[in-house]
């Protein structure tokens, strides 16, 4: 008998009809093996609890987002359990703080801290598929929290982990992870491997199919995940460790993210404590830094720049007004017609000359980098947002990604 956790999100559960398919697919599963399934709100229906806030208020209370949020998934529990019933399988719903998901206390984007999923665990003894809410959970101080977007993917890894689960099964809407958007690129591949650090890349750097904060947690724990179809029974895309023929190709994958901004603040004095202060004054508003450039210092004064998610600009904003005027800078200006383009491969630990080939396939497109930011197995560019579709084309082709993975040792 095999413990699976399987997650399907709003896209696999958008109205009756859908919930009904994931109940027959559940059973499918269920012969001879204990399921957990967590599942994300309805379809667009947190983005219209959103809405909601928003036509109330332009800053919604934090702690009262995640109250309105956290509903979304209660009615998806409650509504596949109720479609396992009518198949004759025996089911019980579990919110976050039920199932003993417990975090900090970043409301909207909190961090799970542990789990006590003996609820979980009692109910599959007793034979009953667990159906779980995910990307919600309880705070230390008993108030309710979520985990940001995509976090019932988080949700599913983590419980995996709990319960020491043979496999974690992501349903989507696509059928694995390929190796560019194939909305952009016609050709783009799917990958039946990817290792962890190869997928966490790729999910922070723009790639849509897993959340980022999941995919560490499953390296962490070592969960094996199985991104697949909710609509086509196929195999997808297994994210496990690294494999020593991983390596041999130099790039698995084209990422793209326009949901960037960038900021800079203009002219700050160059001395030791500065940079402490204005990203001490962003860390507050718990939002999250990515690039980050400083100019050369010039008459004892420097630039700084920075990219962040798009969502977060203004809050940011506000908080550089008030520290550039404490420090002296002479202004913050910002720009949101901005995208990331990267490519990500383990094999670039041990081949040369990735950058610039990068470099040289967008400067053959007239494509102008802004920033660039690199790690062991990624290069990422900044560049206008306009030119990201055919950024990730060019890229795509000049590493050969569309023909089979000979072609790219």
């Amino acid at each position: 008998m095999a413990l699976i956790v399987q997650k399907y999100g709003g896209s696999s559960v958008a109205d009756v009809e859908k919930i009904k398919n994931v109940a027959r697919r559940v059973v499918e599963s269920a012969g001879g093996n204990q399921l957990v399934v967590v599942v994300s709100a309805m379809g667009k229906a947190t983005d219209g609890l959103v809405n909601l806030a928003t036509r109330i208020s332009n800053s919604p209370d934090p702690r009262e987002m995640d109250m309105l949020l956290a509903t979304g998934e209660q009615i998806t529990i409650a509504l596949l359990a109720m479609a396992l019933h009518g198949l004759g399988f025996k089911a019980r719903s579990f919110t976050g703080p039920q199932v003993g998901m417990r975090t900090d206390t970043a409301h909207t984007k909190a961090r799970i801290t542990r789990i006590n999923a003996e609820r979980a665990r009692a109910a599959l003894e007793a034979g009953e598929i667990v159906v779980v809410a995910g990307f919600q959970g309880l705070s230390e101080v008993d108030e309710i929290t979520t985990l940001g977007r995509g976090g019932s993917d988080l949700t599913a890894v983590a419980l995996a982990a709990a319960l020491k689960a043979d496999v974690c099964e992501i349903y989507t809407d696509v059928d694995g992870v390929y190796t560019a958007d194939p909305n952009i690129v016609p050709d783009a591949r799917k990958l039946p491997r990817i290792a962890y650090d190869e997928m966490l890349e790729m999910a922070s750097l723009g790639a849509k199919v897993l959340q980022a904060r999941s995919v560490e947690f499953a390296k962490k724990y070592g969960v094996p995940v199985h991104v697949r179809s909710t609509f086509k029974p196929v195999p997808g895309t297994l994210v496990t460790r690294e494999e020593r023929d991983m390596e041999e190709v130099v790039v698995t994958g084209v990422t793209h993210d326009w949901s960037q901004a960038k900021i800079s603040i203009l002219r700050v004095p160059d001395r030791p404590g500065i940079a402490a202060q204005v990203f001490g004054a962003i860390a507050e508003t718990n939002i999250v830094v990515d690039m980050i450039v400083q100019n050369i210092s010039r008459d004892g004064y420097t630039d700084m720049s920075f990219t962040l998610p798009r969502s977060d600009y203004g809050r940011a904003v506000g908080a550089l007004q008030d520290i550039g005027r404490k420090v002296g800078a002479q202004g913050v200006v910002h720009d949101e017609r901005v995208a990331k383009v990267s490519i990500v491969g383990v094999g670039m630990r041990s081949h040369s000359g990735v950058a610039s080939q990068m470099f040289a396939a967008l400067a053959r497109e007239g494509i102008n980098i802004q920033m660039i930011s690199t790690s062991e197995i990624a290069v990422s560019c900044v560049i206008e947002d306009k030119y990201a579709e055919l950024a990730v084309r060019a890229l795509h082709d000049t590493f050969a990604l569309g023909r089979e993975r000979e072609a790219t040792v």
